[in-house]
């Protein structure tokens, strides 16, 4: 009975101090609006920042070292094997082959600036050097030829018009 009454005083005392200072409530609300315009402006950049990365293949790759692997046919001729499904895949060829043809068709609009220029390099090193392999690879991901035009000027080191 006790704490009920003074529960019942503490109510009444807050309420009363509450009503002695009207500013306050409205700074109060003054603030609480301005918090909630920077905290929606701050998910709206957190999202346009999200939607970013969303449109890009993983990074988690970027350090591979292209230049080691075309340079030594022993690791090539394994990825090669991998995205034309003729051999096991490491997990960097696993990612690689769930974004090749993608990457291909839209002239590697989601790879990071890392990744165009790893793609460039190992795709000329290819066409250059492993006839066989090129035509497979454009056999399987462009069999009529229609997305050459897309993909010969980035290999070229040109990235299309937007």
């Amino acid at each position: 009975m006790r704490s009920a009454i003074i529960l019942t005083v503490l109510a009444i005392v807050a309420l009363s101090l509450a009503e002695d200072n009207p500013d306050k409530d409205k700074n109060t609300e003054v603030k609480a609006t301005e918090g909630k315009e920077v905290e929606a402006k701050e998910v709206e950049r957190k999202e346009a920042e999200g939607k970013e990365t969303e449109n890009k293949y993983t990074d988690r790759f970027d350090n591979l070292n292209v230049d080691e692997i075309i340079a030594n046919r022993r690791l090539l001729v394994p990825y090669l094997k991998c995205v034309l499904d003729k051999g096991r895949c490491t997990a960097e060829g696993k990612e690689l082959k769930l974004h090749v043809q993608d990457a291909m068709q839209t002239a590697c609009k989601k790879c990071t600036d890392k990744q165009k220029s790893g793609a460039r390099k190992v795709v000329n090193h290819i066409r250059d050097n492993e006839p066989i392999y090129w035509e497979e690879l454009t056999n399987k991901f462009d069999p009529k030829g229609e997305f050459k035009p897309i993909y010969e000027p980035f290999l070229a080191g040109k990235d299309p018009q937007k």
